[in-house]
């Protein structure tokens, strides 16, 4: 309560000079005011009354200081009467810095002699308020030299305090953070046998290291502000907090971290180097080795699925065949990486875990995967197969386990989700060894009926690529409106299907036009009456 006091006197000493100039300083005065009577307050209040009145004080000081920033922002300045106050309070902000650098040293004192780890978090407070007071003095130091007042040696002192600050809080994290890692190394040697002050010491540490480097960021803020040179403080606040800020930007900084790195990698690998390129050669020797096993494995796969007591399908072949390289490469590269010194165990449970979040992110190629695994499975069509699935007919020519290629009759090629066609009717057209043709002719009413078939026959039993067995069937079938009808089945290949189909209806008109059968189109009579009147 004694330091706030000794402010709230410096500060009114410093109101107290203010003129009372028109409406303009009327807020000024007004807060003049305010303070005088919360100090007066001060000696006559206990607990937490005395914290709330303390609070008022320090709420309506920083009210101050935003309330001459928005005079200073003002177009038309009003020097003649700013320039006293801000004089007054320059000195009284220059006071506040002297009292701050005593209560510091009296805490430093005190280093040794209790707790420390208490009296260094109570050291870092103070030093967060000091930063404040440092930036709004520099501030007004800014505000005074606008205004014409000789700040001089004030600005000279203010930047000598700055670097001697900035170089104490400068060892002093680059100390901390050696005591952190020191910690840190401690609590990961004991493992589970790490104690409760060893956890909080390394706590200790980080809250003391982050205090420092915010110090630490205030003053290079402020010494940039004043044009000092501040690469190496800014490279050891770059170090201490581990983020790429603007300044790493800064040329003399990036240049120094990138000797230093430099310089450690030169040294690494004059150490480590032969060692190094040996575990390299081992690598890359292991993946050739492995790409090479992987190749000749293919091919033993290759020989014993294509054995036809096993009747695998040509798309279940190239699975296994496939997989059986792959999975001698991986393996090859695993055995490539122990090679680097790089843990297996932790590698794989990480793929583990990152198996489950890609599982629930492509749920739909998961599907398409299970779909082909059943079509490996169940064998509905293999590769050169003529299929009509999910509405697209073609041949296939390629399967993986999570699409179908398919090239279409009209030679287009067709890439189907696998459970596109496993969700739907597969219709396997070449599955079969024969297939019928089926054909429909139409002869007129007063054409020979038993000439028609004896001429359909003929066609038929001519025909090199039908099939002798089954017998082709060759019947009357309806009697239309304009004609009947004969149904005409012959059996072929697959493959010739459309051969025989097109032959025989070309052949079919030919030989109809010769022997004067007649191909009647639909026709209508219409007969017209008319009544006598």
């Amino acid at each position: 309560m004694h330091r706030i006091i000794a402010l709230i006197m410096l500060a009114i000493v410093g109101l107290s000079s203010l003129p009372a100039q028109a409406d303009t300083s009327s807020e000024l005065t007004s807060l003049q005011t305010s303070i005088q009577h919360d100090v007066a307050l001060l000696s006559k209040t206990h607990g937490e009354l005395t914290n709330f009145t303390e609070y008022k004080i320090k709420q309506n000081t920083e009210l101050l200081h935003e309330k001459l920033k928005e005079l200073m922002a003002e177009p038309d300045l009003n020097k003649e009467m700013l320039s006293p106050i801000i004089k007054s309070h320059l000195i009284f902000i220059g006071k506040v810095d002297n009292y701050f650098k005593t209560k510091i040293a009296t805490l430093q004192g005190q280093l040794g002699k209790g707790d420390d780890n208490k009296i260094m978090m109570q050291l870092s407070m103070l030093e967060a308020e000091r930063d404040q007071q440092l930036q709004a003095y520099l501030d007004v130091l800014g505000w005074a030299k606008t205004l014409g007042l000789n700040t001089g040696d004030q600005t000279a002192l203010l930047t000598k305090n700055l670097i001697a600050r900035a170089d104490g809080f400068n060892s002093f994290v680059q100390y901390t953070q050696d005591k952190l890692k020191q910690a840190i190394k401690e609590v990961s040697l004991a493992g589970k046998d790490v104690t409760a002050e060893q956890t909080l010491n390394v706590t200790d540490l980080k809250e003391r290291l982050s205090y420092a480097s915010s110090s630490l960021g205030v003053a290079i803020h402020l010494l940039d502000i004043l044009g000092q040179d501040t690469a190496d403080m800014k490279e050891t606040l770059f170090k201490s907090s581990g983020d790429i800020t603007q300044d790493v930007l800064n040329i003399d900084v990036a240049s120094s971290l990138f000797e230093q790195w430099l310089t450690s990698a030169q040294n690494y690998l004059i150490e480590n180097g032969p060692g190094i390129v040996f575990k390299l050669f081992i690598f890359v020797l292991i993946l050739v080795a492995a790409s090479l096993i992987g190749k000749a494995v293919q091919k033993l796969v290759r020989k014993a699925v294509s054995n036809s007591k096993l009747k695998f399908s040509v798309l279940l072949q190239e699975f296994f065949i496939s997989l059986s390289g792959k999975a001698t490469f991986t393996l090859g590269v695993l055995i490539a990486l122990s090679q680097l010194g790089i843990e297996l165990a932790p590698l794989l449970a990480g793929f583990g875990v990152a198996g489950v979040i890609i599982g629930f992110a492509l749920q739909d190629t998961l599907s398409n995967f299970a779909s082909g695994m059943m079509i490996l499975v169940y064998r509905p069509y293999d590769v050169g197969d003529l299929i009509n699935a999910a509405g697209v007919t073609g041949k296939v020519s390629h399967m993986s386990l999570v699409s179908t290629t398919i090239k279409t009759l009209d030679n287009q090629r067709l890439i189907i989700p696998n459970n596109k066609i496993w969700g739907d009717t597969i219709n396997n057209i070449t599955v079969e060894h024969q297939r019928r043709v089926d054909m429909t002719f139409g002869i007129g009413y007063g054409d020979d009926i038993e000439k028609t078939e004896k001429v359909l026959k003929e066609i038929i039993m001519a025909h090199p690529k039908v099939l002798k067995t089954p017998e082709p069937t060759i019947k009357l079938h309806t009697l239309g409106e304009s004609s009947v009808d004969f149904i005409v089945r012959p059996w072929a290949k697959p493959e010739d299907y459309w051969d025989v189909y097109w032959d025989i209806t070309r052949t079919v008109k030919m030989r109809f036009d010769a022997e004067n059968i007649s191909i009647p189109f639909p026709q209508r009579d219409i007969h017209i009456y008319q009544e006598s009147v």
